[in-house]
This record gives structure tokens, C-alpha cells and sequence, in this order.
């Protein structure tokens, strides 16, 4: 855990946040800034500070995130999302903690 990141505070329970599922692993929880009409981010539990810096070793992990994210866009009525990793200050990444946002439900989002 990183004492002065954000992430690791709301896993530590320290901030609240609306979760919307946690394990061992992982938690995901409501974007305070969304987006979208659903607009939620999956979060490993170990500090990780972005996808540049994953490791081997975090291979499972972030299988499991991948993996989850589809689950969890449907139980908040989804049936179509996007997945968006900001990755390094340069990527627009603003928490240096790894995180997925998973963001729909009819916004006009750009096209790719």
C-alpha cells in the first residue's frame, strides 16, 4: 500500500466509495467524475502504479480484471461498454495506481 495513494486509501477503507464489487483481490467502485451514465473502476488491491509498470507476475491479476469487467457492466444493466486504461501522465492517467474504467448506458461517447 502507498500511503499517500488515493486507491489504496479507499481499499484500506480509509475513503468511502461506492462499491459495486470486492474480493481478495480487487475492488471496483463508482467513478466519482463519470462519464457516463454507469461509469465504474476496477482496481487491484495491491498497489500497482500503471499498467507500464505490471509485471509477469500480475498476469493472473490482470486476467482476473479483464476478465470481470464484462460481469460487472452487466449487472449494472450494460449491454454494451467501453474499457479505458490511462497509463502514464502522458496517457492522461491522473491516479498512479492501475485502474479499468468500464463506462455506458446511451452516453454519447466518441467513436474509435
Amino acid at each position: 500500500m502507498s500511503t499517500d495513494c488515493i486507491f489504496c486509501k479507499i481499499v484500506a477503507g480509509e475513503i468511502p466509495a461506492t462499491k459495486v464489487y470486492e474480493d481478495e483481490d480487487v475492488i471496483a467502485f463508482n467513478d466519482i467524475h463519470p462519464i457516463a451514465p454507469v461509469h465504474f473502476m476496477i482496481v487491484p488491491k495491491e498497489h500497482i502504479e500503471s499498467l507500464a509498470s505490471a509485471e509477469e507476475k500480475h498476469q493472473a491479476l490482470l486476467g482476473k480484471i479483464l476478465l470481470l469487467a464484462p460481469k460487472l457492466a452487466k449487472q449494472q444493466g450494460l449491454k454494451g461498454f467501453r474499457t479505458m486504461i490511462n497509463t502514464g501522465r502522458e496517457g492522461g492517467q491522473e491516479v498512479f495506481h492501475l485502474h479499468v474504467h468500464v463506462f455506458g448506458g446511451g452516453a454519447s461517447l466518441p467513436k474509435t
